[in-house]
């Protein structure tokens, strides 16, 4: 940006949008102080990208209904909170459903699609699938997805913690969403999970807790120019 949020004395300018019946309070101060993991210092782009991604998708971060995440000098990432894609997807008019699993090689060498995520010794795990039923469609939306392709590492090739311990669960969890978004674009436009982004650790160790801010505030509604 060619000036920063508080040159333009943008930094506390507070925007306010609802989400599930709830009114959202939120300013690029707030976001700096209070919503950002990683400990890396996010621009002020990426704190306008976030803010209007939240506004424009209803997401209450102080729930934990999105993250911005910045490592070091890395460029932020923004990923949606594990129950977002679920909860709305059940209120769609037209959604009948899901299912998903994983894909593995058994011993025989023999391909299988498996609901859930349980696999036995001897099984080679390589992917995920998942079928999202749309109201009308003659067939499910479908996509299976590569555990290779997925698989979240850090930057020093190390596979993250995460998928170590769950990589099933991690697996399955992309392909589900990415049926979800591929089912209903409009309701998912935009939004994409921690698994799908390599992030594990923030999101699973101790950062559930919903954010508590108090502060003082001029509501404005006005959305901030990126």
């Amino acid at each position: 940006m060619a000036n920063s949020l508080a040159q333009k004395g943008a930094e506390n300018k507070m925007v306010d949008y609802e989400s599930n019946g709830e009114m959202v309070h939120l300013s690029p101060s707030i976001i700096r102080n209070y919503l950002v993991s990683g400990g890396g210092n996010v621009s002020d782009q990426e704190i306008v990208m976030f803010l209007n991604l939240c506004r424009f998708q209803h997401l209450n971060p102080f729930l934990r209904d999105a993250y911005l995440i910045k490592y070091g000098s890395q460029s932020a990432t923004m990923v949606t909170g594990k129950d977002v894609f679920t909860k709305r997807a059940r209120r769609q008019k037209d959604y009948a459903g899901q299912q998903a699993g994983i894909v593995v090689v058994k011993e025989d060498g023999t391909l299988e699609h498996r609901i859930g995520t349980l696999r036995v010794e001897g099984e080679s795990l390589v992917g995920g699938w998942a079928k999202v039923y749309v109201k009308g469609y003659e067939c499910p939306v479908e996509m299976t997805v590569s555990l290779e392709e997925y698989e979240g590492k850090k930057a020093n090739g190390e596979t993250n913690s995460q998928w170590v311990k769950k990589p099933a669960t991690m697996i399955r969890k992309v392909a589900l969403v990415q049926a979800l978004r591929e089912a209903f674009p409009d309701e998912f436009r935009g939004l994409y999970s921690a698994e799908e982004m390599s992030v594990d650790e923030p999101l699973y160790d101790g950062m559930q807790e919903p954010v508590i801010v108090e502060a003082e505030y001029e509501p404005s509604g006005d959305p901030l120019d990126a």
